[in-house]
């Protein structure tokens, strides 16, 4: 396969997702013809603005056998992902992204209520210890930490969490690596997502999924929707305590970083099955298992 083009910079985690395709990077339309002399029979158009003659030489391949991949079905069929012009120019999102039909919404709730008697059963003992160290390493706050975020249709709620900083620390929208905010097992709980365990709540009371997009802060929403095209369509569903762009993507630290997890949230809410749903489980679990992040 080969990826023909610079319009979109694959991140360090694409590519090494993408490293079993054994994929080649060009922007010459010259280097082409010999990649297919390898072996290589097909091309991802990963272009902005064609010449002429790039056009001439793409279409004379097509008519030889070549297959072609737009940028958009590559990234949706090998990296679970939609790909969000920065411009926002395409306006297909507005066609291809729905909220959930009422039978889905169903499946959902079942899949949320199932989720929370047997995560609260495994890990009501995990809480309790949690809790007993938040109140050991930080007495002097509370053990849960209530925050504005917005969900479904933009509406704002109240999310609950174990608190993982310092009462009265300085403040920073983002979390930083080695964040000198956080006490020590505070640490753990991000890192294992224990810190989200308090949000079971919020999905019983009907605010929240076991799985869909971060609930994000409202103070940050929008600044968000104001530089990234579509921000919005990932409020069409409710959020969750998990997500396809929590196990994909690592903690965001910046703009492009949530530039990158509202792809995987489109994806998730464009193509939400029942197997998807599952994948995200199984994805979730693995992180916590493994004791590491994504």
């Amino acid at each position: 396969m080969i990826v023909f083009g610079n319009k979109y910079q694959f991140t360090e985690y694409e590519l090494n997702r993408l490293k079993r395709f054994k994929i080649d990077f060009t922007n010459s339309i010259n280097d082409i013809k010999k990649l297919l002399e390898n072996g290589k029979t097909q091309i991802v158009l990963n272009l902005n603005n064609q010449s002429k003659d790039n056009l001439e030489k793409l279409t004379d391949l097509n008519i030889k056998g070549i297959q072609f991949l737009t940028l958009e079905h590559f990234m949706e069929k090998y990296l679970n992902k939609c790909y969000i012009p920065k411009d926002g120019g395409d306006l297909h999102y507005l066609e291809d992204l729905k909220p959930y039909s009422k039978l889905q919404y169903l499946q959902k709730r079942l899949i949320d209520y199932i989720g929370v008697f047997f995560l609260l059963l495994f890990s009501l003992p995990v809480m309790i210890y949690s809790a007993y160290r938040i109140r050991k390493e930080s007495p002097e706050g509370t053990i849960f930490f209530k925050q504005k975020r917005v969900g479904k249709k933009g509406e704002e709620f109240t999310c609950l969490k174990f608190r993982t900083m310092h009462p009265d620390s300085h403040f920073d929208p983002y979390t930083r690596e080695n964040d000198s905010r956080i006490f020590p097992f505070a640490e753990k709980m991000r890192k294992y997502r224990l810190d989200e365990l308090p949000q079971m709540w919020n999905i019983l009371k009907g605010d929240m999924h076991l799985i869909g997009p971060r609930a994000e802060w409202n103070i940050l929403v929008p600044k968000y929707r104001e530089e990234l095209p579509f921000y919005n369509e990932r409020n069409l569903i409710k959020p969750g305590i998990t997500g396809l762009a929590q196990v994909m993507y690592p903690y965001g630290a910046n703009i492009e970083d949530t530039h990158q997890k509202l792809m995987y949230d489109l994806y998730y809410i464009k193509y939400w099955n029942i197997f998807l749903e599952l994948k995200v489980v199984w994805k979730t679990a693995l992180i916590v298992l493994k004791r590491k992040g994504v």
